[in-house]
């Protein structure tokens, strides 16, 4: 099969290449995937470049997300599964074989129905920022029933896990506030279904969510650092600030106004999370595709072969999601 991967991690440009390898083939518990369209994400370059885990053993063909058909399964899995169309999350996970290919072979668990009327756009857009937003929203453990009629704080709602934090909230009956830098990004997240949209360039900006609301319950957080004060002056009891993205540089966490206000900071990292707590974050997401109430995000198209342009456009913040064909 034709697959990106590199054998180091580096600069895309210095240590990605188009290779044709050998199709793989789905152990016990496995299946195989036609790969149709390919997502990336920042964690996909993050991974490649080396800041977040060491030189691959043999080659890695990266990205965590995508769509596609299930064209093989593997021993113990239900035959029936072939021929299902699927979006994949965590595929590239401690294995090898991404979605950055013609076929990717994943764990039977990380391919999930999607709706046959969906676009292969959505697919190839859920995985890492939904599940993450969704598993943000549930924290705790709370159900999603929890969510009915409170309000959600999403910081940067033009982003990927933003676009579906405002979908999800939204789907579980929640008012959303969300923050934006520009009015390109602030109607994007009108259109993914938020109530109030400010703009933290201007001025007043705690004003204006104070006149839609006292406090917030969940702040789903893409930068701790930069936005602590804001969900400060808009906590209260029982407020989580789930924060998904780290900084440059750790933010100073001012213990005691956390603790007078009872409210508290929970980290995200989705290849971390409890395996209960993904599966119920997976299955928010598959049920909200399923019900017609997550869209894809918009999309710059890039063939395989042009891997390295599509990480750099990553690498340098391009809105919306990036998707390779193969």
């Amino acid at each position: 099969m034709k697959a990106a991967l590199y054998r180091r991690t580096g600069p895309a440009a210095e240590v990605l290449s188009v290779e044709d390898v050998e199709t793989p083939e789905p152990g016990a518990g496995e299946v195989r995937v036609r790969i149709t369209a390919s997502g990336v994400n920042p964690t996909d370059w993050k991974t490649r470049a080396g800041l977040t885990g060491q030189d691959p053993e043999t080659f890695q063909i990266p990205h965590q997300d995508g769509v596609g058909v299930v064209d093989a399964v593997g021993r113990g899995v239900d035959p029936s599964l072939s021929g299902q169309r699927v979006w994949l999350h965590l595929a590239a996970f401690q294995n090898r074989y991404g979605t950055a290919a013609e076929y990717a072979v994943v764990p039977v668990g990380r391919a999930v129905p999607l709706p046959g009327d969906a676009p292969d756009e959505l697919g190839a857009c859920l995985g890492v920022p939904a599940v993450t937003a969704a598993h943000c929203l549930l924290v705790r453990g709370e159900g999603r029933e929890a969510l009915r009629d409170r309000t959600v704080l999403v910081a940067g709602g033009a982003g990927a896990v933003g676009h579906y934090a405002i979908e999800l909230a939204k789907h579980a009956g929640a008012r959303v506030v969300t923050t934006v830098s520009s009015e390109e990004k602030g109607e994007l997240a009108r259109a993914a279904g938020a109530d109030l949209v400010v703009n933290y360039r201007e001025p007043g900006v705690v004003e204006r969510i104070q006149g839609f609301t006292d406090r917030v319950d969940r702040v789903v957080e893409v930068a701790l650092g930069a936005n602590l004060e804001l969900d400060l002056a808009l906590a209260g009891a029982g407020t989580v600030i789930a924060v998904y993205a780290n900084e440059p540089d750790d933010p100073v966490i001012p213990t005691r106004r956390l603790m007078v206000a009872n409210t508290s900071i929970s980290y995200v990292l989705l290849y971390g999370v409890p395996a209960d707590e993904l599966d119920a974050a997976v299955a928010w997401t598959a049920d909200a595709a399923g019900e017609g109430a997550l869209s894809p995000l918009p999309v710059t198209r890039y063939g395989l072969d042009d891997i390295v342009a599509a990480h750099e456009a990553v690498e340098h913040g391009a809105v919306g999601k990036v998707i390779l064909t193969p």
